[in-house]
């Protein structure tokens, strides 16, 4: 018997690649997709499917969202993301997820999760496996970094990341499509918010918490 699958991007061109790549699993039914919060759990409530793929960061509030909404139910949910961040991570498990892996997962070890996370086991990818233990074991402050990222708004996290990483204000210009001065406007929001001096003290603060 097939697994049924549902399938939850904000983009139509990533759900139907990945559609795409499990048609050719036999053991894989796609039952329907959802582009944002809303549809999500309308689909979940009226699909029943076996797992849900779910990405982290969704119009309407973000896959935590769609599993508080969903509440106790039989259906299994697997984070399919581009973000490899800690506080991601952490965030949707803590939500309820029962699995976390990144879009660079190939087609063959998607299904192999799909299954897994079907049959009850929990699936990360490896990197991310460690960021839980991590969590878990007390060695990342959990609460603390919640509470920290919560004052920063969607934007705002998407820069302080990159600017963490070492990328230039053009650079991040370029890659989140807004204009240098609008990061600058960003990065001052983000060191006032965090009590940080400078962007050097950011990157410590963000590797410290794992966040990088």
């Amino acid at each position: 018997m097939s697994t049924r699958v549902l399938i939850v991007d904000d983009h139509a061109m990533f759900r139907a690649g990945v559609r795409s790549e499990l048609a050719a699993a036999p053991s894989v039914d796609v039952v329907a997709e959802a582009e944002d919060v809303d549809t999500a759990v309308a689909a979940v409530l009226a699909q029943a499917p076996d797992v849900v793929l779910l990405d982290v960061h969704l119009p309407g509030g973000g896959g935590a969202e769609v599993m508080r909404r969903v509440g106790p139910s039989a259906t299994r949910f697997l984070a399919l993301s581009v973000s490899d961040a800690a506080e991601d991570v952490i965030g949707t498990i803590r939500a309820g997820a029962r699995g976390y892996v990144t879009k660079t997962i190939t087609g063959p070890e998607l299904v192999s999760a799909i299954g897994r996370v079907a049959g009850g086991d929990a699936v990360f990818s490896p990197r991310l496996a460690g960021f839980v233990l991590d969590a878990f074991a007390g060695t990342i402050e959990v609460a603390a970094v919640d509470e920290d990222l919560d004052r920063l708004t969607e934007r705002e996290r998407e820069v302080m990341r990159l600017i963490a990483r070492g990328y230039s204000y053009k650079e991040v210009a370029s890659e989140l499509f807004i204009s240098v001065k609008t990061v600058e406007t960003h990065m001052s929001a983000v060191l006032r918010k965090l009590q940080l001096s400078s962007r050097h003290e950011l990157t410590r603060w963000a590797s410290d918490r794992r966040l990088l």
